[in-house]
């Protein structure tokens, strides 16, 4: 079935939701090499060989792989431990085996500890679950979620936190115009964006797109409801995005996570951002336009990792040459870490690549990352500096 089409020129592009979701993942022929078993720590090289034709060399570099957070190399070189939180922490419904303990022991040697989610609710939510799933949120300095970020962003007043805010944002809010137009969770949307100073309208009066979740649309009168009718809410999606595209209309992602760690890999509000530029790019490229794929960027500001806002808000008080940044994604963890300049520890027993590793090895997912275009990486190779199975002490 095809859930998203747009036009360029007199032919179509066809792009699915679940395809655009699916680059994350997507790998690429390649050279693999066998990711250490568990035990001391490792220094190796992983020599990648990338498929990208554009790429003019190979890239070697070097990663260490250890055992555990009790590394003593670990624990000289770093202060901040910058932390994701699905796919590191917990799987969405209980903590993964030696979490808890971990927590506790970085807490135990001094370690500053600084959640860094892509949810797009509010950090409450995120205290309730960490308190749920038994973790202390007081162990942790401070915890930062997309949701909260784009809440302040939503209201000009993001500079608080510690980042700058979107211009665009801010001469709406300005201007007074507050009217948006939702894809959503489907959990306290109406809410969120009232809260916030704005009204929820239809996709015609909008004067701009919040991307907070892919089970509902809602336009403050009626909303669309994915499990109830999947065929509808595909149909909605489709036109919205159309209208939007042709005014141009600016999209605000509240979670740029593209796909949720969960079987099959379901989509996530960023591959909502990814394929509303690809509306904006086919609507106005030539020949009616003069709209590239590098221009249709600025319509769509995704707030979370990878990207820069939720990194200054963590790193205000630390020196980022101390920090480093535990995750499971290539694509939001790793590639944060890098455009940050922080060291990077990349899980990969747990979360969203641990099953093609499992499949192919540490390295060949990462060639193919590195192969892939449609990540956020923009075509700049990454590299974890260590590599390790799981979060645990």
């Amino acid at each position: 079935m095809t859930k998203l089409t747009t036009h360029l020129f007199s032919s179509s592009l066809v792009l699915s939701l679940g395809s655009v979701a699916a680059f994350q993942a997507t790998t690429s022929p390649f050279n693999t090499l066998s990711i250490p078993q568990r035990g001391g720590a490792t220094t190796m090289t992983m020599a990648i060989h990338s498929t990208n034709e554009a790429a003019s060399s190979d890239t070697t570099t070097t990663t260490t792989s250890i055992s555990s957070l009790s590394s003593q190399e670990i624990l000289d070189q770093y202060d901040t431990f910058l932390l994701d939180m699905w796919g590191v922490m917990h799987n969405g419904s209980e903590p993964y085996e030696g979490v808890l303990e971990a927590v506790k022991e970085l807490k135990r040697v001094g370690k500053k500890m600084i959640i860094l989610s892509n949810s797009s609710k509010r950090r409450e939510n995120s205290h309730k679950m960490l308190a749920k799933l038994g973790f202390d949120i007081n162990d942790f300095d401070n915890i930062i979620t997309s949701g909260d970020v784009s809440h302040a962003l939503l209201q000009n007043n993001a500079h608080t936190l510690g980042c700058q805010n979107w211009d665009t944002l801010t001469t709406l809010v300005e201007q007074k115009s507050t009217n948006v137009f939702v894809f959503g969770s489907g959990d306290e949307d109406e809410s969120y964006c009232t809260s916030a100073g704005w009204t929820l309208t239809s996709i015609e009066e909008a004067d701009l797109i919040l991307a907070r979740g892919t089970f509902t649309i809602n336009d403050g009168s009626t909303v669309v409801h994915k499990k109830d009718d999947e065929m509808e809410y595909w149909r909605v999606m489709e036109q919205s995005m159309m209208v939007a595209a042709e005014k141009k209309l600016p999209m605000l992602v509240s979670n740029p996570d593209k796909v949720r760690p969960d079987e099959g890999l379901p989509p996530m509000p960023g591959a909502i951002g990814d394929t509303y530029e690809r509306f904006v790019w086919t609507t106005h490229c030539a020949p009616v336009g003069d709209m590239t794929e590098e221009k249709a960027r600025d319509y769509v500001k995704r707030i979370g990792k990878p990207f820069q806002e939720v990194f200054d808000i963590a790193l205000q008080d630390s020196d980022p040459s101390r920090a480093i940044m535990i995750g499971d994604a290539l694509e939001t963890d790793v590639t944060g870490a890098t455009n940050a300049g922080v060291g990077s520890l990349w899980v990969v027993q747990d979360g969203i690549h641990a099953e093609d590793v499992t499949k192919t090895s540490a390295e060949g997912v990462i060639a193919g990352f590195n192969g892939n275009e449609f990540t956020y990486a923009y075509g700049k190779k990454v590299m974890p500096n260590y590599v390790t199975e799981h979060f645990r002490w």
